[in-house]
């Protein structure tokens, strides 16, 4: 291949002018560079250099370094220095010139590499052989009293268990920490444990609750019939955990039941219905129907032993979940102060008395929020556009949702990707969960990030609680702000150990708009890397196999995609032990063959180093 030396000067020149640069970068943040901690001094050191590189859009360099067979920079941000240099080392070879001592002074490639391996390591544990890539999974309540739900996840996978300190309380955190580290033990298999602080996540508030109501249902078939019955399980009322399909008894001797017993009742809807017992267990009584039936607290259950008939009370059954049904063109009312939703209000005629209502939890948003701004719903399932803004409510007009309306349950996010929001850092529940947190977990995940000064209040609250240099920090970049950030939260990070980086992609989508998303997931992989910081790829990782036990086909994808990552994190549902066993498979095939995706590197857009 005859090489033109026109096209070797053009590219000598972009480089050069790179490598000005980046040294004028370097002494311009010279004093922060001096106050990262020294394991990071390097790290730190390449991550200015890689924001200095992208600050040039070398799209149409990476064509001409293509066409002369050398690297393309695709995956150098380990290592941006030392790649600039030897490109231009070996260009200048051609032109009979030699960089090889500035070549030289710089980190090699193979360090960069290694850096990031050994800091996942450090921070996320040593993984699962023959997968580069750790499995985080968050905790669901059930966790706390189902040992040997924990202990599949951990079979099956599982190296980061998360546990969100937005939900439940410290009894239950406690005994989620406990059924951890015993399968942890039990299974020889090192499991860390995360803890995310809830941070300033403005959420909806409580809802009417619905009936409380249990229903067993058989699967039936194309043509309506059974295929397989449902089953309700009888347990003593003290030893009731609310669970589906468990029913607790609170009057009645259940030991004196047999197999294939027959128990009459009649349901919640009046209707005459029977189970038949198939299994006991102890005090454990499984039964089964091929008819629906629901119960409720106070329906009798009816038998007989000889003739001798005999009852079973049913005792009380937590109430469902209930949630406001919002269609497109309705109107939601937002209250500042603490109320029960409830759904729209009709008179007897079917007329509007009054829209459905809702309380936001975050009254601080009144301050920032205008007539016109958008605002979205349970991580942007629901959006709407806000049409009055009053002292205590703010009224959305819903322009987003299901056509058949969509369900806004309590305590889903709300975003306001239009208002900037002034507030951040930790809050006053962080502040309390703290000291827990520090003492009992490995990681904590600092929710929405935004600035420099978040992570600096959070590295005084750890430092006196003698915590930050033993604990792992993970910042969860949730918002515009942050990704626009990132480069001096992570400089600001890197006055410690063991730091890595949460893409929040939920919320973060809604922040940003759906159609950046992917870019920006894709440069902030790319800046942390740079910094040789582990990165999290969060939300909605195979979300529709973890709920409902069947994976779609764009999920499957995203899941590969999740390779760039040192580590992906699946949501809680009834089917997580299924998601994680897929996903582990999923990894470990994959990884055989793919690393991390060569891109092209326009000049990055709004961030800066200070």
């Amino acid at each position: 291949m005859k090489i033109k030396k026109e096209v070797v000067f053009e590219v000598i020149e972009q480089l050069d002018a790179i490598l000005t640069k980046m040294n004028e970068d370097e002494a311009r943040v010279l004093e922060i560079l001096k106050q990262t901690d020294a394991y990071f001094e390097k790290s730190a050191q390449n991550l200015v250099n890689y924001i200095s590189f992208r600050s040039f859009d070398v799209r149409e360099m990476q064509d001409q370094l293509k066409n002369l067979g050398l690297t393309r920079f695709s995956n150098a941000e380990s290592h941006i220095k030392a790649s600039v240099l030897t490109i231009r080392y070996l260009l200048g070879l051609v032109v009979a010139e030699n960089e090889k001592d500035a070549l030289k002074q710089q980190w090699s490639i193979k360090k960069g590499k290694k850096l990031l391996e050994r800091n996942s390591k450090d921070l996320l544990g040593k993984g699962t052989k023959g997968r580069r890539v750790r499995i985080m999974v968050t905790q669901p309540k059930e966790a706390a009293d189902n040992y040997g739900m924990v202990k599949q996840m951990v079979e099956k996978g599982m190296n980061v268990a998360r546990i969100n300190c937005a939900h439940d309380s410290r009894e239950v955190w406690s005994k989620i920490i406990s059924n951890i580290k015993k399968a942890s033990k039990e299974l020889g298999k090192e499991v860390k444990i995360a803890m995310d602080l809830a941070g300033p996540k403005i959420r909806t508030g409580k809802i009417i609750p619905g009936p409380k109501v249990l229903r067993s249902k058989s699967k039936k078939d194309a043509l309506g019939q059974p295929i397989e019955w449902g089953t309700i399980t009888l347990v003593p009322e003290t030893d009731y955990i609310p669970a589906p399909n468990i029913l607790p008894i609170a009057s009645g001797d259940l030991g004196k039941l047999e197999v294939d017993d027959v128990i009459a009742l009649v349901d919640a809807r009046s209707k005459h219905r029977k189970l038949t017992v198939i299994k006991i267990d102890g005090n454990q009584v499984e039964t089964e129907s091929k008819q629906t039936i629901y119960f409720e607290p106070g329906l009798v259950l009816n038998t007989s032993f000889n003739a001798s008939p005999m009852a079973f009370i049913i005792g009380d059954i937590p109430a469902l979940e209930n949630a406001l049904v919002l269609k497109t063109g309705d109107e939601i009312w937002v209250k500042k102060e603490e109320i029960i939703g409830a759904p729209a209000l009709f008179d007897t005629e079917g007329h509007l008395v009054r829209p459905a209502i809702i309380s936001c939890q975050m009254p601080e948003v009144f301050n920032y929020i205008k007539k016109g701004d958008g605002v979205f719903f349970d991580d942007g399932k629901i959006g709407g556009t806000i049409t009055d803004v009053e002292e205590n409510l703010f009224k959305v007009k819903i322009t987003l949702a299901k056509e058949n309306g969509s369900k806004l349950r309590a305590y889903k996010g709300i975003n306001f990707p239009d208002s900037k929001l002034g507030f951040s850092g930790l809050t006053a529940k962080d502040r309390m969960d703290l000291p827990f947190v520090a003492e009992h977990a490995d990681i904590v995940n600092f929710s929405f990030v935004n600035q420099a000064a978040d992570v600096t209040e959070l590295y005084q609250e750890l430092t006196k609680l003698n915590a930050l240099e033993k604990m792992g920090i993970v910042l969860k970049i949730e918002t515009q702000f942050g990704f626009e950030n990132l480069a001096p939260i992570l400089l600001e990070a890197m006055k410690t150990k063991n730091v890595g980086v949460m893409i929040a992609r939920g919320d973060l989508a809604i922040e940003t708009g759906w159609e950046n998303i992917g870019e920006i997931q894709q440069e902030m992989l790319s800046i942390c890397g740079a910094a040789h910081v582990p990165v999290i790829w969060a939300t909605q990782v195979l979300e529709n196999l973890a709920k409902s036990g069947l994976p779609s086909r764009s999920e499957i994808t995203d899941a590969t995609t999740a390779l760039r990552a040192e580590c992906v994190m699946l949501n809680k549902g009834p089917y997580i032990n299924e998601a994680i066993a897929l996903l582990n498979t999923i990894l470990s095939t994959m990884e055989s063959s793919q690393h991390k995706k060569e891109s092209m590197l326009p000049k990055l857009k709004s961030l800066a180093l200070t």
